[in-house]
């Protein structure tokens, strides 16, 4: 324990961060919808965040080079709060999309930071017990997040206030029990036409994973208001999918580094057809039934950019492999942008069922390009592989350094 005590304030910042952006993105869509947006609408304001964030993980390097890390993360946190608490000053769809814009830079400049930092202190005897402690942070802190809505209630300026407070606290732990003062990270490489030429079919991988997840995040809530179940059960839906995309993750992993990861891609993306299927064509308005659902949609879907990040890295030669992390977060970002905007428009067209028709028809479209790629490509010989599975958040390049062993760090 004495080994992971110096991380703990930033791990604390880590998981307010996490907690009060997954509460956000929650509440917006019923916050949306309870103000007399369209869904469509809503999908803007999401597309909105997803463009911002892409945005943030370009530029957020630069600008921690420029002026340091506490610098950065006071001034992005600073900027969040605020953005914050003027949403519910303003509800005009239009502002909305400018403050999740705002937002999405914002922070995305403060994931990167506070792993950015993590990582100029992590040690090889403390790396996966950090990495271990990082993920139950996640976990908990979105999950218990949600639940902060049935409490709340939708309407006022409650939950936005407690989104904002949540920010400004950030700042506690890491300027009161945080000494140190890393130096600048080095400069992520980019360069898309390269990510594109090492694997082609991690990027369509992550593009699909963003076309879908995002939408889930983003629209998920409606999907589940327009079913008819109450706040407490819409917070427990979108739980059930978080928490579902844990419980394969490791298994998955595990078997994609003995076998042809395209199978175990194949495989994990036939789960996420068959779920959204049974979403949209069996589970009906029966409460139990989604949540059971979303459960195995989750457990299915959300290690997909893990696996796609895993077999870009198979490709990656030595130095390589920070160029695969950012390169792959940004096509992500490019997926995001655009899911929430078409699931929205179908929702609103077609109704409920036709959320998860999307996402299986997404996922579909990627089977087919798995088995083409297999058909077209030799796979990487397990011992020929330069690194293994690792199971990763889309909150910046940094935790792709993170997870990393320390001979692939060496290596970057």
């Amino acid at each position: 324990m004495s080994h992971i005590r110096p991380l703990v304030p930033l791990l604390v910042t880590a998981g307010i961060l996490i907690g009060g952006n997954g509460l956000q993105g929650t509440y917006i869509a019923l916050r949306g919808s309870a103000e007399g947006f369209a869904t469509s609408t809503i999908g803007l304001i999401g597309a909105g965040y997803s463009i911002g964030f892409a945005i943030g993980c370009l530029y957020v390097t630069r600008i921690l080079r420029q002026i340091g890390h506490i610098r950065t993360f006071s001034a992005m946190a600073a900027i969040t709060a605020c953005c914050s608490i003027l949403l519910p000053l303003v509800t005009e769809a239009w502002f909305w999309f400018v403050m999740r814009f705002v937002i999405g830079m914002t922070v995305a400049s403060l994931f990167a930071t506070v792993e950015s930092w993590i990582n100029a202190k992590v040690t090889n005897e403390n790396r996966a017990r950090t990495l271990s402690v990082y993920r139950v942070v996640d976990l908990s802190s979105v999950t218990l997040a949600q639940y902060v809505i049935p409490i709340a209630g939708i309407d006022g300026p409650l939950v936005f206030s407690i989104v904002a407070i949540a920010m400004s606290l950030s700042l506690v732990p890491i300027s009161l029990a945080d000494k140190s003062s890393p130096s600048p990270p080095e400069a992520l490489s980019f360069d898309i036409r390269a990510v594109w030429r090492i694997s082609p079919l991690s990027v369509i991988g992550v593009i699909a994973v963003g076309l879908s997840m995002a939408a889930f995040r983003n629209i998920g809530p409606i999907y589940a208001e327009e079913l008819g179940m109450s706040i407490t059960s819409i917070a427990t839906f979108m739980s059930a999918g978080i928490i579902g995309g844990v419980v394969l993750q490791y298994p998955l992993g595990n078997y994609s580094d003995r076998l042809d990861r395209r199978r175990v891609i194949l495989w994990a993306t036939f789960g996420s057809v068959i779920t959204g299927a049974y979403l949209s064509f069996g589970a009906g308005t029966n409460e139990i039934a989604n949540i059971i659902g979303v459960f195995l949609f989750g457990a299915f879907s959300m290690p997909l950019y893990s696996l796609c990040s895993a077999h870009g890295n198979d490709h990656a030669k030595p130095g390589e492999h920070a160029l695969v992390a950012a390169g792959l977060l940004f096509f992500w970002s490019l997926g995001a942008t655009i899911g929430p905007l078409l699931a929205s428009v179908l929702l609103e067209n077609f109704g409920p069922r036709a959320f998860f028709a999307y996402t299986s028809f997404i996922f579909i479209g990627f089977m087919i390009y798995t088995m083409a790629r297999m058909g077209s490509r030799a796979p990487v010989p397990p011992s020929e592989r330069s690194g293994g599975f690792r199971a990763l958040l889309r909150t910046s390049a940094y935790f792709n350094r993170l997870a990393a062993p320390p001979e692939d760090k060496n290596k970057d």
